[in-house]
């Protein structure tokens, strides 16, 4: 059980950070029309991009070293709790219908498991330990990438997953939304979008959720693009694997090189439905078996597989 003074070093920490600062000009905003209160809400979610873009040379040299380690077959590793756990998971689930990579290629691990995605887990947070436990159970290898997350900065889950990573020689990133946080300190790279106090006091779902979202796409996206999962901003990796999608395959296809639907039809149904693959034989002029090797030589780079493709 905690004791008052647990409690009240647990509310002075509480009262230093800026995402969980009170704003006595909000105080009665639950008196305001509905309209009011969303134009005050939209104007606050406006002002995080700008958040974001002054950490940028953070997020790119983060990206940069991640995808190097990627390149040489490390894995990227999510670790939060709360909705932090819930954007890494989100994040990470939508790489594969995306990128095409392996479900085990990107990560995302949230405090309390599976099930503290739609249920809160109590005290699950609040253990460095767990967060070890969790890294352990994937073997996590030197190979590979943790990002913890935290809006806070001092959530002892994201903390103890760097920690432990670290210890390791895996590369860390640490993601929070305060200034001069513990995460950061504890990672290789700390990325701090402080986007300063909530609408609702504390209630980090809101722009620090947004910036922790807007942080998480550049990173994964970011480093598919290094990897060669893209040809220019065409998703050319993307796994068909509905309707959909398979209808999106073709439309790459056809954006990528102006073919006719015959022709893209017969590029992918020789290549399985790899969109990459058919548009190399389409405009490599090589045959599905040769835009496999190509491809694979390239290290799935369309760009340079095309390059050797063309006769010189």
């Amino acid at each position: 059980m905690t004791s008052p003074t647990d409690y009240g070093h647990l509310r002075a920490e509480l009262d230093s950070l800026t995402t969980e600062a009170f704003r006595p000009e909000l105080a009665e905003i639950d008196r305001r029309s509905t309209l009011d209160i969303a134009r005050t809400m939209n104007a606050e979610d406006a002002t995080v991009p700008a958040a974001v873009a002054e950490r940028l040379p953070e997020i790119a040299a983060a990206i940069d070293a991640l995808a190097a380690r990627m390149a040489h077959g490390g894995r990227l590793i999510y670790a939060g709790a709360g909705t932090a756990g819930r954007l890494g998971v989100l994040d990470a689930s939508e790489c594969p219908p995306t990128f095409n990579t392996d479900p085990s290629e990107v990560l995302g691990l949230i405090a309390g498991g599976p099930t503290a995605m739609v249920t809160a887990v109590e005290g699950a947070e609040d253990s460095k330990e767990l967060a070890a436990e969790d890294l352990t159970a994937v073997k996590l290898t030197d190979e590979d990438t943790v990002v913890g997350i935290s809006a806070s900065g001092r959530t002892p889950y994201a903390i103890g997953a760097v920690e432990h990573a670290r210890s390791l020689g895996a590369l860390t990133i640490g993601l929070s939304c305060n200034a001069g946080s513990a995460l950061a300190a504890a990672a290789e790279h700390g990325i701090e979008i402080v986007v300063g106090p909530e609408l609702l006091t504390g209630s980090t779902r809101l722009k620090a959720g947004t910036a922790q979202k807007l942080v998480l796409n550049m990173i994964s996206t970011l480093t598919m693009i290094r990897l060669g999962k893209t040809y220019g901003n065409l998703m050319v990796d993307v796994r068909a694997s509905n309707e959909k999608l398979r209808a999106r395959s073709r439309r790459i296809v056809a954006l990528a090189t102006g073919a006719g639907d015959r022709e893209i039809e017969t590029a992918l149904s020789s290549t399985d439905g790899e969109v990459k693959n058919a548009i190399l034989t389409l405009l490599g002029g090589v045959d599905a078996p040769t835009a496999a090797r190509l491809l694979d030589a390239a290290d799935g780079h369309l760009r340079a597989a095309l390059e050797a493709a063309r006769p010189h």
